[in-house]
């Protein structure tokens, strides 16, 4: 069979040849080529996916600069 035909393998090689300007699904790719599936808990990628909504939509974050860092 060749893998080039089957679209899951496809949207994967597609993914890797085209550079991502999401920072955050830049960042999941080399997170998730470190952490195994079975470490990763049920949340995973909503997590992931609210982190990336928040780059792809444009508006304000709620935070303000003068605020200080709870951190």
């Amino acid at each position: 069979m060749d893998d080039s035909k089957d679209p899951k393998v496809k949207t994967i090689l597609d993914r890797l040849r085209v550079p991502e300007d999401n920072p955050v699904r830049r960042a999941r790719r080399v997170v998730e080529a470190q952490v195994p599936a079975s470490r990763r808990g049920p949340g995973w990628d909503r997590h992931w996916r609210e982190l990336e909504a928040y780059l792809d939509e444009p508006g304000c974050w709620s935070g303000k600069a003068d605020e200080p860092d709870d951190g």
